[in-house]
């Protein structure tokens, strides 16, 4: 298990990477009214690949962490949403990121609806920028920073 925190951990850092790269890429091509290529259709498909991989990763952490006995020894779920740290840990954190990789989910497949360059830069800079205010508000920084 700990083996898999350190993918999930590490994971991150690229997901992180990848995620901003495919953001602004489709920000300043909207802003610029250029044209989608096959590189701007493999960055925004990466960022949806990276994704998902971590939130795979993720659940699979979230279920072999045993939160639910976690959740019994410290009164209940009420108890849990009154203690700061745990209910980051157990609610917010993995609920914000399941919102921010169906954000990134939808943006991809509406963007391959589009037929114009402008159109399918507007979905993915929409949905993307979305995601990534979300992910960048729930990433834990006290762990990653220490």
């Amino acid at each position: 298990m700990e083996t898999l925190q350190f993918i999930h951990s590490y994971w991150a850092y690229l997901v992180l990477v990848v995620l901003v790269l495919a953001t602004f890429n489709a920000l300043i091509k909207f802003f610029g009214n250029k044209e989608f290529d096959a590189k701007d259709f493999r960055i925004s498909l990466f960022a949806l690949i990276t994704m998902h991989i971590q939130l795979l990763i993720g659940i699979i952490l979230y279920f072999t962490k045993d939160y639910f006995t976690t959740i019994e020894q410290v009164g209940g779920m009420g108890e849990v949403m009154k203690n700061s740290a745990l209910r980051n840990l157990i609610v917010e954190h993995p609920t914000t990121m399941i919102v921010a990789v169906a954000l990134v989910t939808i943006g991809y497949s509406k963007h391959k609806k589009k037929l114009v360059s402008k159109a399918k830069f507007k979905k993915l800079a929409l949905f993307y920028t979305l995601s990534l205010i979300l992910v960048l508000a729930k990433i834990p920084w006290n762990l990653w920073l220490s």
